[in-house]
């Protein structure tokens, strides 16, 4: 009967999402009189700047796949507090760490329901079994699921968790323990962030039994504040609030996610009151909405990194001789005002002045373009040499403009007698290529799941990060791998410290990529809408936001 249920409700939704153009318009944008009404007065609008790559955030390290998933489709075991960065408690009402750091129990709460949608009907609350098969599906390669998307876990495999786990366990329904083979002082930090979603295993296994294990990732369910309702790719999301869910919250009965790619044309959309908030406002937009009565602008100091990281993997970007050199070519300083208009702060490392890891006197390289080039003479490049640069085409708060910023660059690089081809795709297409190393350079960055530092150094730069494709340099060094694990078995900050300062040591010298810059995070909101909050640990939350009376 479960399978013939979801074999009828699948088809029906796969219907409504092949429906013509009209129609979708009119479900979408509610021309229809009553649906308009409706998100009028119970809706938000909030206008993104992509499709995400599944509805499952296990699957992408992307901000549109954490926006559109990680926290209005699903909950995690914990939470952060978006003020101070605390753990608090999420699925799991409360935790104990053995003494030695290698035994987690975590108590979980009761009465927690999963979202009732078309595709499926829970015949029971959120329980142990959706904990373990949630951290099996990417930690067990044997577990049924785990090949379902390809097995790549971007996120996870990055920090090496797999070997950071040894056994995930149930003690009774509401009981779960998970014992690490060696201490991490970053694991709860870890369990916290968007990538650690709670999949519901009565749906996973429905769904196999169908023979459709991917609708999984495709036609979501989870705990969370909204229930997954409809998705046109480069158009729309739909959701509707979960009635039942298991916290106190204020948000809207329906929420939309207008997916415009383009800033100007959401900020139209912001202005004439399409949308209620926007993602990635451009620095040229700032101050239009700063004027605006009408509207706020929400600012924070962003805990990211800007970057330009060398394939090492290719030669002659193997030799740190020709990255130091390229390293020096450039002007920072033009590249912060040109590209982000004074809203970034310079980076000399990883981590921002934000960071407890933070080293307020680490070395940075200037701009000296006669240094450039007498490296590129010492390595054998000569005058006429050729390399690309890729610059992502999407907005980010790390890199605003990446492609103003690659043209500043091939000017920068001419003067030392390196050609640059500018390379760019769509956004999907760009990272899966990125993933296998075909780029020689590229501007990208990141930004933090979690207040730990560790979440800038292990997937940024660790041999384990270079699969998952987090790690853009393809940079192995052992030397760093060994600082970076040690920071890992204390909990004593001031250790922890010079581990990391002494890892800036190393990139410093073999400079795998080289930071650029610290930028603000903003968000455009209508002033009609309330509870809109700058997330620093990651995707969108609306879980609270409401349009006041």
């Amino acid at each position: 009967m479960a399978s013939q249920r979801y074999s009828k409700a699948k088809s029906t939704m796969r219907l409504a999402l092949s429906s013509s153009f009209i129609a979708s318009a009119c479900f979408i944008l509610f021309a229809c009189t009553s649906e308009k009404t409706d998100i009028t007065k119970n809706g938000i609008t909030f206008c993104s700047e992509s499709s995400p790559a599944s509805f499952n955030p296990q699957l992408d390290t992307s901000s549109t796949t954490a926006d559109a998933s990680s926290h209005q489709i699903y909950d995690r075991l914990l939470e952060f507090n978006t003020e101070d960065g605390r753990i608090e408690p999420g699925l799991a009402s409360s935790w104990l760490v053995s003494s030695d750091g290698l035994t987690y129990t975590f108590q979980l709460r009761k009465g927690v329901q999963f979202h009732n949608t078309e595709n499926f009907t829970p015949s029971r609350n959120f329980n142990a079994d959706d904990v373990i098969f949630s951290i099996d599906r990417w930690r067990v390669n044997s577990h049924p699921y785990h090949d379902v998307a390809g097995g790549n876990y971007p996120y996870f495999q990055s920090l090496g968790l797999k070997s950071t786990i040894k056994e995930v366990t149930r003690i009774n329904g509401y009981r779960v323990e998970i014992s690490l083979y060696k201490p991490d002082s970053s694991f709860l930090a870890n369990l916290a962030t968007d990538f650690s979603v709670v999949l519901s295993a009565e749906y996973a296994m429905e769904l196999l039994k169908d023979g459709s294990p991917s609708d999984l990732d495709k036609f979501p369910v989870g705990t969370g504040p909204y229930k997954f309702v409809a998705y046109r790719k480069d158009q729309y999301i739909r959701y509707e609030r979960h009635t039942d869910y298991f916290l106190d919250t204020k948000g809207p009965e329906h929420l939309v996610f207008d997916i415009t790619p383009k800033s100007s044309l959401r900020v139209a959309k912001l202005i004439t009151g399409e949308c209620d908030a926007v993602a990635f406002p451009s620095q040229n937009d700032l101050e239009i909405i700063r004027e605006r009565e009408d509207l706020t602008l929400l600012e924070k100091p962003g805990l990211n990194i800007g970057f330009w990281a060398f394939n090492t993997s290719k030669p002659p970007f193997d030799n740190p001789k020709v990255r130091r050199a390229l390293a020096l070519a450039i002007d920072k300083t033009s590249l912060l005002e040109a590209v982000y208009l004074g809203q970034a702060t310079r980076a000399k490392s990883l981590v921002p002045s934000a960071s407890w890891a933070h080293q307020s006197n680490m070395q940075d390289l200037g701009y000296n373009p006669v240094a450039a080039r007498k490296l590129l003479d010492e390595a054998g490049i000569p005058f006429n040499f050729t390399m690309n640069i890729w610059a992502m085409p999407v907005q980010r708060a790390y890199n605003p403009n990446a492609m103003k910023m690659a043209q500043l660059m091939r000017s920068y690089l001419a003067e030392v007698g390196v050609t640059v081809n500018i390379v760019s795709y769509d956004w999907a297409r760009f990272r899966e290529n990125l993933t296998i190393g075909m780029h020689d350079s590229v501007l990208i960055g990141w930004s933090a799941d979690n207040g730990d530092p560790d979440n800038f150094y292990r997937p940024l730069l660790t041999c384990s990060a270079i699969p998952s494709g987090t790690n853009r340099a393809r940079w192995c060094n052992e030397d760093y791998d060994t600082l970076i694990e040690s920071a890992l078995k204390t909990d004593n900050a001031n250790e922890r410290r010079v581990y990391y300062h002494r890892a800036n040591n190393i990139i410093f010298d073999e400079t795998p990529l080289v930071p650029i810059a610290h930028a603000y995070q903003y968000q455009a909101v209508s002033n009609n809408i309330s509870g809109m909050v700058i997330n620093p640990f990651g995707g969108i939350r609306f879980d609270d936001v409401e349009r006041k009376p």
